[in-house]
């Protein structure tokens, strides 16, 4: 009997042996691999051989879980994976040592299920690069002993001066001439500066900013009290915390380079020092319950980050965040931006010298060939007709990069001139909704990007300075660059401006940097018709300033409601509901 088996079916079974084996989903288990939950020990060591391990096994197409038991994972720098990593907008200091690496990974999950990631000394908790993919979730991240020293207020008296407490967690000493030095593993502080929040509601201070904290000829009342007689300052009340804080910003939280697709649901940045999430040169990221925030309502504490709460600088595709928390920060929740490159030296028609100019960002990559670029004028902040593409780049050293260009660069063009370029192939969409941003230093949310963006049905609660700034800067900062497509709408403002910081003239403030504007020939922001929109949203306050915008075609104000508050007395220099300098093509509608 001739049995033939169908072309239909000889076909189907020839394509299954040419296909590589089907993806599999993997899932492993730290306790299983040596990463163990509650020892107090560090596991540094053993989550990288971890790691290691599950990379090694792994193949293309393959889905990885790596689950954490729940519970608390110390980390120390002693045996912790060191990496060169230039980040931006942190400082340059490499090696750095961190504690989770994950590298070149594809399609990996990593899932706390509620598990503590406790760091030690100065640390990078977690870094991801050249990852596709990926997904944490459900963990926190926190330092054992914060480089932040928090002290209560005691009792204040014109005479006798201010008496404090410091914190439970402080380790601090009172060295012979009286100074109040704070330390931890690997490090020592002499704090000068901090912030001052209220016991009761943690808002910042009114009228506080950055204070100044003469902590010294320091005398030991009793026990943990400690009086500083020269110390007068008749805002800080008994209760009053106070944020003890340098300038220094080793590390973020959580580091990401050169990813895609990207996603973080439910994780929780408690303490860095540094930004709570930085992300450069990547591709599309979601948030989901993304929080820099304090660990409940009992917490002790009344700061989070040193820095923004998240931060991004060159990144493409679009940002999410959606329902996150973010409090008690030392700066901005969410800034979004690329870097200009300043043009040193023209080497021919085609070729530019570009340098990266800020302290704190360089040493990572700025764009690739095929990148489209445009070129602006850094006096004037006047963008030049049309755009060019990127031939080639060389890195020449951590700050300098030789570009060749497809078309030649304009003649203006020169190192004299005093130009920057900016990369427009690496800037992203943004979508900053549902979110909570209070309590913090500064400013709520940063936008710097030609991409659409949509701030909605958000509150910023005392964010002490603007809730929101559209921004842009090629001469100091070098970030860039102008906002083409924003809406801003149904959003709730609760008393922003308690506190003066830079760039915050108005509760939304549209303030590029622009040291010639009397000469600027064009608009910075903006570009048609209703460009930048802000509708449907409600402000909350005690003092006059509302908008203000700088150097903008196309600004639309309506529907939006006014509430007057007695919380603060009026204090801003400000004094106009609206403040345009160079504005056309706006509507303002009551």
């Amino acid at each position: 009997m001739n049995h033939r088996i169908p072309c239909v079916a000889i076909l189907i079974a020839m394509l299954l042996l040419a296909m590589p084996s089907a993806a599999r989903r993997r899932v492993y288990e730290a306790a299983q691999l040596g990463v163990v939950a509650n020892t107090g020990k560090s596991q540094s060591a053993a989550m990288m051989r971890a790691i290691e391990r599950i990379a090694s096994e792994t193949k293309d197409g393959d889905k990885v879980v790596f689950r954490l038991t729940p519970g608390r994972y110390d980390f120390y720098p002693e045996d912790a994976a060191e990496r060169t990593y230039y980040v931006s907008n942190h400082d340059q200091t490499v090696p750095k040592r961190v504690g989770v690496v994950l590298e070149g990974l594809r399609r990996f999950t990593l899932d706390g299920q509620g598990a503590q990631i406790v760091c030690h000394g100065r640390m990078m908790p977690l870094a991801m690069v050249d990852a596709k993919g990926c997904t944490l979730k459900n963990l926190s991240i926190d330092f054992h002993n914060p480089q932040i020293s928090q002290i209560e207020i005691v009792s204040n008296h014109p005479d006798e001066g201010i008496t404090f407490r410091p914190s439970p967690e402080v380790d601090y000493e009172i060295n012979d001439r009286g100074d109040f030095l704070t330390r931890g593993q690997g490090w020592q502080m002499r704090h000068q500066y901090g912030i001052a929040f209220e016991g009761d509601t943690r808002h910042m201070v009114y009228n506080t900013s950055d204070l100044h904290c003469p902590i010294k000829d320091v005398r030991r009342v009793d026990g943990n009290l400690l009086q500083v007689p020269t110390w007068r300052d008749s805002r800080l009340k008994p209760g009053t915390r106070i944020a003890l804080r340098g300038w220094e910003r080793p590390a973020p939280g959580i580091f990401m380079y050169r990813c895609r697709d990207t996603r973080l649901i439910d994780v929780r940045v408690h303490y860095a020092e540094g930004m709570g999430l930085l992300a450069q040169m990547c591709e599309d990221i979601t948030m989901q319950g993304f929080c820099v925030c304090l660990k409940g309502a009992d917490d002790t504490r009344y700061f989070t980050t040193q820095a923004d709460a998240t931060h991004f600088s060159g990144c493409k595709g679009k940002i999410t965040s959606v329902g996150g928390l973010y409090e008690g920060m030392m700066d901005d929740a969410i800034n979004v931006h690329g870097t200009y490159l300043k043009v040193t030296r023209r080497i021919d028609d085609h070729t530019l010298e570009g340098r990266y100019m800020h302290g704190q960002t360089y040493g990572f990559d700025w764009g690739y060939r095929g990148d489209e670029v445009q070129f602006v004028r850094s006096a004037s902040m006047d963008i030049l007709e049309g755009t060019n593409r990127v031939e080639s780049i060389e890195q020449t050293d951590l700050k300098t990069f030789r570009i060749r260009f497809s078309q030649p660069v304009p003649q203006e063009v020169s190192e004299q001139a005093g130009y920057g370029i900016e990369n427009l192939t690496w800037t992203p969409e943004v979508v900053f909704a549902r979110n909570t941003v209070r309590n913090n230093r500064a400013r709520g949310a940063l936008f710097s990007t030609p991409r659409r963006v949509v701030v909605e049905n958000n509150l910023f609660d005392h964010t002490s300075g603007c809730a929101i700034l559209l921004c842009g800067d090629c001469n100091g900062w070098y970030e860039t660059g102008a906002c083409r497509d924003v809406t801003i709408r149904r959003n709730r403002f609760v008393n922003a401006l308690t506190s003066q910081f830079q760039f915050t003239n108005a509760i939304i403030s549209i303030y590029p940097e622009i040291p010639q504007l009397k000469d600027q020939q064009r608009y910075f922001h903006g570009g048609h018709k209703d460009a930048i929109r802000i509708e449907h949203n409600t402000f909350e306050t005690f003092d006059a300033p509302i908008l203000y915008a700088k150097s903008v075609d196309g600004l639309l104000y309506r529907h939006n409601r006014i509430i007057r508050t007695t919380d603060y007395a009026p204090m801003h220099w400000n004094r106009q509901p609206f403040l345009l300098e160079r504005v056309t093509n706006v509507r303002i509608e009551e």
